[in-house]
């Protein structure tokens, strides 16, 4: 019975990029891995056996398939990094301000026949049917991201989110973020806008109390389609996928989803679901903590996160069943060191466990599509649009 499960520890970069020259070169000196060893006494000697010291700096004798990725998608992102690893090839977005896209969107909408306003003077955000607020992101890397904002109060998130694709469809930056609560109201949404750096004019989505219990949410990356992606390929053929931690939130799918973000909560709530699942499976296990140790710049809990899932990996890796996989991966780095609280680009790790799987050196990969193409192979379903297995070579 094949079982794999894919755990991404968010934001846990092994080195900086070779195009950091060009694309981000505040990120040139990036290590998340070997930062955090230098800065706190880091144990995590199980993740180092399987093979993270060989990926890192060439030393050990790695038990487990091990080797690299590089980032295809441009930047240095949650999201399109998911997208990425699920076997996309995202498309290069742009930087969008409201200040400058605010007008076209309002036409595209009207065309649509949404009622648009401008609900604060002199300000670039729109209002729509008096429940859907549009912004800039705020919170992630300046023009990276469109937040459409809603009071579910008001408005279905159903009818929140087709407002949401009218805007995906006329905007290339990297996301359009739909999301809202019945814990807020458009009051209080637009009495959180504010303007984060110059011409950039958004809502405070913390302070506009939209998180918590109750809230809703779809991400639209750009130049993504989910129908080829490798959580949808299973499902098409019957497999079912879980989605625990930042998964559930990121990667769309139709089955089981808890965006749980505690670690601890987010392996128990793995463990659970792996010991219950009696057939062949896909399990999307994502340790956010990690990237949110990385924003905070906090090597200490950086440490204590990797070292809570290193205690786990000691446990679980000896009960991996005949025809059970564990690939061991992140997204992108997120450097708690390199002195900004931003994502880092770097090169992320691959540690792959199973029985049968031989210690090999997988190189450096091109793209971390690779790893969807070799699940796919491996679950013997279609192949997404983008990556090459290597599954052969383990």
């Amino acid at each position: 019975m094949k079982k794999v499960t894919l755990l991404i520890l968010d934001g846990f970069g092994v080195g900086a990029m070779e195009d950091c020259k060009t694309v981000k070169p505040e990120d040139m000196e990036a290590n998340t891995y070997r930062s955090i060893c230098e800065t706190v006494d880091l144990k995590i000697p199980n993740l180092q056996r399987l093979g993270l010291e060989k990926i890192a700096d060439g030393t050990g004798v790695p038990i487990a398939a091990h080797g690299k990725s590089n980032l295809a998608h441009y930047g240095a992102d949650t999201y399109m990094g998911h997208q990425e690893l699920m076997g996309s090839k995202p498309g290069r977005p742009q930087e969008r301000l409201m200040k400058d896209i605010a007008p076209g969107l309002k036409e595209a909408l009207e065309a649509n026949e949404y009622k648009v306003e401008y609900p604060i003077e002199g300000v670039p955000v729109l209002l729509v049917e008096g429940s859907v607020v549009i912004g800039d992101n705020l919170e992630s890397q300046l023009g990276n991201i469109i937040n459409v904002v809603c009071d579910l109060n008001q408005i279905t998130f159903e009818d929140a989110c087709e407002i949401g694709k009218v805007v995906r469809s006329n905007v290339d930056t990297s996301r359009v973020i739909v999301f809202g609560n019945t814990t807020t109201s458009t009051e209080i949404i637009l009495s959180t806008v504010q303007e984060k750096n110059p011409g950039q004019w958004g809502v405070d989505s913390p302070k506009a109390k939209v998180y918590g219990p109750g809230y809703h949410v779809l991400h639209l990356g750009y130049g993504v389609d989910s129908t080829k992606q490798l959580a949808y390929l299973a499902e098409k053929k019957g497999l079912p996928v879980f989605r625990i931690g930042k998964t559930a939130d990121v990667i769309q799918a139709g089955g089981y989803a808890d965006g749980v973000v505690e670690t601890k909560e987010v392996l128990h709530h793995f463990q659970d679901k792996y010991n219950t699942t009696k057939e062949e499976a896909l399990f999307l296990v994502n340790v956010q903590e990690t990237d949110l140790a990385g924003h905070k710049e906090d090597s200490t809990w950086y440490k204590e996160v990797l070292e809570e899932v290193d205690r786990f990996l000691a446990a679980f890796i000896p009960t991996l069943g005949k025809e059970e996989l564990l690939i061991i991966t992140a997204d992108h780095g997120n450097d708690p060191t390199i002195g900004h609280s931003n994502h880092t680009r770097e090169q992320t790790p691959i540690l792959v466990v199973g029985e049968g799987i031989s210690p090999v050196d997988l190189g450096t990969r091109d793209t971390m599509a690779d790893i969807a193409a070799t699940i796919a192979e491996y679950l013997d379903v279609e192949q997404p649009e983008f990556g090459e297995s290597f599954l052969k070579l383990m």
